[in-house]
């Protein structure tokens, strides 16, 4: 592989495949859809992410050709889809439910579309094959849908989606009716069929840890608006807002009101009679502005006895044990009530913790472990 990093939504001279421009979408009075502009790059794994209702089927829909926008544009390499009708577009969606013909056989199925295109009998067996390979499904191109497991079922539903070689395939929920340990090995699957296919995806998904996993970048969205587009390590580590640093993975967040103390570095006043914070940020606040701090579990650390100079250390009491096999969170209440999570590794098997219920402990974290937010 050459060493290249996959990001042209980086490069000013790429152009996007797909482009909302002020894309508004109003069912009667509701809007699903407010003002949204957003750009995607062909050979990217983007992911739509955000509790239900937030109109990241919507978007997919209308991109599909079942809805159109109520005002603003879509643009596919650079053309205008609206007056497009949906199958002559080059995009392909696969539902949740995988829509399969249970009377066709595997290999019909993924035959299907390409006979309608009147495509001839030796392309298509040609393109089948190639799909059946793709999918690791050439045993089961005689079976039926119900004989084979839901897994299978689904790599049918995505060679069939991939066998008209779309410029675009929309994946909706894709995996939602797998479980959990499919769930990855399926997701992992999709990554490696979008890379070898070259195909842009645009995956909707609410599983959060489903899109942190497969997507090149990742839209954060609420109630029809698009709050944060980046990677999925900037997500996670850089969010730009509570919304977004709450939504992805867990999250503790002491609201507090910012005093300046040297450059890029703030005092934060967070509880009546407690000792300010510390907190870095390149981001400017003024003074006694309002401003949440948000630390991932992983950035602080429990122990029994007070840290040397950390920057940032209280004392609490141990109220809750969340044992994951390769993690413990603590839950520490502060006096003030406040809960923070923590979180350490368990690199070996330990008959007894440490730190147990109840106990008094100390945690600490540095001046740039956490991110502060305006909002």
């Amino acid at each position: 592989m050459s060493q290249t990093v996959f990001a042209p939504w980086n490069d000013p001279d790429e152009k996007p495949l797909i482009r909302f421009q002020n894309v508004t979408k109003k069912f009667g009075e509701f809007v699903a859809i407010d003002d949204l502009s957003l750009d995607i790059y062909a050979q990217e794994f983007f992911a739509l992410l955000g509790p239900s209702g937030c109109g990241k089927t919507t978007m997919m829909r209308m991109l599909a050709g079942f809805e159109s926008p109520t005002s603003g544009r879509i643009e596919l390499a650079g053309q205008d889809i609206a007056p497009v009708p949906p199958n002559k577009r080059a995009v392909n969606m696969m539902f949740q439910s995988y829509a399969l013909f249970p009377h066709l056989s595997v290999w019909d199925n993924i035959a299907f579309g390409l006979r309608r295109d009147k495509m001839s009998k030796d392309a298509i067996e040609a393109r089948v094959a190639e799909m059946l390979k793709l999918t690791r499904l050439e045993k089961f191109a005689r079976r039926k849908p119900h004989q084979i497991s839901g897994g299978q079922r689904q790599r049918v539903a995505l060679a069939r989606s991939l066998a008209k070689a779309p410029k675009l395939l929309l994946l909706d929920e894709p995996l939602g009716a797998l479980d959990k340990k499919l769930r990855q090995d399926t997701q992992f699957e999709l990554m490696d069929i979008q890379e070898s296919t070259g195909t842009t995806f645009v995956i909707v998904t609410h599983d959060q840890e489903e899109a942190m996993t497969v997507a090149s970048r990742v839209a954060v969205m609420d109630e029809g608006r698009v709050i944060q587009v980046a990677t999925p390590a900037e997500i996670y580590e850089a969010p730009n807002s509570v919304y977004v640093a709450d939504f992805i993975g867990d999250v503790n967040i002491i609201e507090a009101r910012t005093k300046a103390v040297g450059e890029d570095k703030y005092h934060l006043d967070w509880a009546e009679g407690q000792a300010p914070l510390t907190a870095a940020s390149a981001k400017s606040f003024s003074a006694d502005q309002k401003a949440h701090l948000a630390i991932r579990p992983e950035k602080i650390r429990i122990s029994t006895e007070r840290p040397e100079d950390a920057p940032n250390a209280l004392q609490g009491k141990v109220l809750d044990i969340a044992y994951l096999g390769n993690l413990s969170t603590y839950h520490v209440e502060l006096p003030g009530g406040q809960v923070i999570k923590a979180q350490t590794a368990n690199t070996r098997r330990i008959a007894r913790r440490d730190i147990t219920w109840e106990d008094p402990v100390w945690i600490s974290w540095s001046a740039t472990a956490g991110v502060l937010l305006a909002e």
